[in-house]
């Protein structure tokens, strides 16, 4: 399908990662509005307030914005999905809807961006092969690195909803235990090996009934969009209390999401055949249909591009991820985010965490302004941006998931 150009007075340029071929929504407040919410619609260097332009041009869905959040339009469902994006190109392209709509354009310098969305439920996969393998080489040196249970599954671990945060929100290091080298007993302190994750996010709306499973067909009708995700990582931490569950104070004290919500439909040019279609799957994974993505991630530190990781490589699609998710008859409420994991590619310049990029800290990465990286240190700004292949060779934008490191509170004896 053909995008539409906007019209000249709107000025957004061409391949502007926020074009038409985007329209990703979000929840911001400014200067005129600054103790309500209202949801938005970045355009362009502009963001739309969705919240008064419903009100005057779409009185039938205006309710679902009233808040500022984008819950009730979650839940609203595909039809309402489609009807108000449907709407956002017209008046966005068609000269006629200027005087109704230039006023309710802000300058997306001039917002605030908010969490999108409440978040009901956490759940991070382990769906990079890539990463799956360079882990399992660092911490098992000689063994197989994938667990027999990989190629089988979507394996992932339940996260913590109440820390997830907007994109510029401080990360604060986090305390916990720790054994150190060659020590035989744990320590409290800060933790020494923080690192980042770039992973994507795939945010639930239309929520499902307890005890019943959700195909990996139902994937669009369930799932609205996509965020981009740093799972920020306390390595120290997370090494001494994973055994022998898996992960949770390492990776509890804090969850980076970018402030914008790109829908499925802007994804539809970048659908690809997930690899794990090639395998021998139990029959609810293997009728996922063409789900993988192809998108681009750029990992930056303090400025300095570390990694281009390509979510192509991907061996779990979402519709995978959801199908197992809920095959036990787990329920998804509106709100839901799933992750997709650690994305990481073939070469170590597409590795998406420093565990890998710096060998577990034992060859730091070299930085242009000649520092090095084992591990983060407090003050590091971690930047994750991505695009996606879009309509008429257009990228669509995914926007930015940036967070910095803040100092730990004061340790304890």
């Amino acid at each position: 399908m053909t995008t539409p150009r906007p019209c000249d007075w709107l000025g957004v340029p061409d391949g502007h990662p926020f074009g038409l071929q985007t329209l990703p929504y979000g929840s911001f407040s400014d200067a005129r509005h600054p103790a309500r919410r209202r949801a938005g619609v970045a355009i362009g260097d502009r963001v739309l307030d969705l919240t008064a332009a419903t009100e005057r041009l779409l009185p039938g869905r205006a309710a679902e914005f009233g808040t500022g959040a984008l819950d009730a339009f979650l839940a609203a469902g595909d039809a309402a999905w489609s009807q108000v994006r449907s709407a956002l190109v017209r008046w966005l392209s068609e000269e006629p809807f200027r005087d109704a709509i230039e006023d309710l354009l802000v300058p997306a310098d001039a917002v605030t961006m908010h969490l999108p969305f409440t978040v009901a439920d956490y759940v991070d996969f382990y769906a990079s092969e890539q990463h799956a393998t360079n882990v399992g080489a660092i911490m098992r040196p000689g063994g197989e690195p994938l667990t027999p249970n990989w190629r089988h599954l979507p394996i992932g671990y339940h996260g913590r909803a109440g820390t997830i945060v907007v994109s510029g929100t401080p990360i604060r290091r986090p305390c916990g235990q720790a054994r150190p080298s060659g020590a035989d007993r744990p320590v409290y302190r800060a933790c020494a090996r923080l690192d980042f994750e770039a992973e994507l996010g795939f945010v639930v709306g239309v929520p499902s009934a307890l005890g019943e499973p959700v195909s990996a067909a139902g994937f669009a009708e369930h799932v609205f969009g996509v965020c981009l995700v740093n799972d920020w990582s306390a390595r120290d931490i997370q090494g001494w209390e994973s055994m022998p569950l898996g992960p949770f104070l390492g990776k509890s004290f804090g969850t980076t999401v970018s402030p914008w919500i790109v829908p499925l439909a802007a994804l539809e040019q970048a659908r690809i055949r997930p690899p794990s279609l090639d395998t021998d799957l139990v029959g609810y994974l293997a009728a996922a249909g063409d789900w993988g993505l192809d998108i681009d991630f750029e990992v930056r530190i303090n400025g300095h591009v570390v990694s281009r990781p390509p979510y192509a490589t991907m061996h779990w699609s979402p519709a995978q991820m959801l199908a197992h998710l809920t095959v036990n008859g787990a329920s998804l409420r509106t709100g839901d985010l799933f992750a997709s994991g650690t994305v990481s590619g073939p070469r170590p310049d597409q590795y998406g965490s420093l565990l890998e990029l710096a060998d577990a800290g034992r060859r730091p990465l070299n930085l242009p302004d000649g520092t090095t990286r084992g591990w983060l240190q407090d003050g590091d700004e971690v930047v994750i941006a991505a695009s996606a292949a879009g309509p008429d060779g257009l990228r669509v934008g995914l926007g930015e998931a940036r967070g910095q490191i803040v100092p730990a509170l004061a340790v304890g004896p």
